[in-house]
Order: C-alpha cells, then structure tokens, then sequence
C-alpha cells in the first residue's frame, strides 16, 4: 500500500458520520436534526441516550486510534503517522460523506492521543471527568482536556514525545477550541446548557459542546 493510499484511507475512515449511522439504526433518526444538530457522542447522549452515546464515542475514538496503528503497522516514520492522523481527525470534523461538515473531533483525536501516547491519554480523560463532574459543561472539559495534551508533552520530559507529535497535538486541541466558538459565546452569556438536559426526538432541543 503507498503512503498516499494510506493518507486517503485515514481520512476515508475518519469521515465515516457513526453519530448519523447510529441515529439511524436504533431510532430511526438524523441526529443533525435534534439536539444541536452534531453527530457527535454529546449530542447522541442528550437525543438517544447513554448507549448509543457510548457507541458513537467508542467507534468515533477507534477511527482516531486505528489511523495511527495502520501508520505503524505499515512501518511509517512520525511525519506520515502525523499526516495520517491529522487527516482521521480532518474527515471526522469535515466528512466527505456529509458534504464536509461533521463533529468537532475530541473523540477522534483522543483516539490519535491513545495510540501515540497511552499515559497522556489517560491524564487528558481524567482531566475531562475531574472537569464535566464540577463544572457539568462538555465543552469546557473538551477544551481544556485537549489543550492539556500538547502541555503535557512539551512538559512532560521523561515521555520524550517527538517533536512531530507535539504539533499534531497543538494543531488537534486548536482545532477543538475553534470548532468551540459558539460555546465560548455561550459560555460569555452564561446560556451554556450542563450536561443532563435532554432532547425532545419530536422537536430540536437546545446546543451542546459535541464531540
């Protein structure tokens, strides 16, 4: 397999929408059309509940993680596992199948933190429930979490994380924060919803930070 080919299938996998696919299967649903009209695992929890949520963040962090394992298993140095990874997140927030919109790619990119770093991974995931237990606002734990991973590596010597692997994970938690804006909005005006609420599957509920 060429490295290109490589590159196409991160992406390819990485624009798969499970939010949509799940939505679809156990209730029948276009999950964009409730809630805040993200397919990420969020919005899934507020609209179908626990379950399917679980599903779509287990499935959307595998595409993040099996990006970065078919890089080293195909034996690519950090500059291509890098590129490949970038692009799993890539077509997860901006999805070929969903005329490039999509998710805001904490899922994902947790998956790339997991294969790359296992042990910032897990501190990042602790810094998330730590977080969502005391504030109950997602989109703050997601953002802090993620700007967590690239301190950590820069931060932390003894990992000796690869330069490489440091921008990738400024470039995914910038890219988060970005994909935030209109919580960081909401969160000014105090209208931020906290985690709990739920979604009427008959009518569109309010916004949420999603994955």
């Amino acid at each position: 397999m060429t490295r290109a080919a490589v590159l196409v299938l991160c992406y390819l996998f990485g624009a798969v929408p499970f939010g949509l696919l799940i939505g679809k299967l156990t209730r029948g649903i276009d999950i964009r059309q409730f809630g805040s009209g993200n397919i990420g695992a969020s919005n899934v929890l507020r609209t179908l509940g626990m379950g399917p949520a679980l599903a779509v963040f287990f499935f959307d962090t595998a595409k993040g993680l099996a990006a970065v394992l078919l890089c080293h298993k195909l034996g690519l140095n950090q500059y291509w596992t890098v590129a490949g990874a970038l692009l799993s997140v890539v077509g997860h927030t901006f999805s070929i199948f969903l005329n490039f919109q999509g998710g805001k790619g904490v899922a994902t990119s947790l998956g790339v933190i997991i294969g790359l770093s296992p042990v910032i991974a897990a501190v990042a995931v602790g810094i998330w429930i730590v977080l969502v237990a005391l504030t109950r606002y997602i989109s703050v734990a997601s953002m802090v979490a993620s700007a967590s991973v690239p301190v950590q590596m820069i931060l932390w010597k003894s990992m000796k994380v690869p330069a490489a692997y440091q921008v990738l994970a400024g470039l995914a938690a910038l890219g988060i924060i970005l994909k935030h804006k209109s919580n960081l909005v909401r969160l000014a005006n105090r209208t931020e919803p906290r985690i709990g609420q739920k979604v009427d599957t008959n009518g569109k509920g309010g916004d949420e930070a999603d994955e």
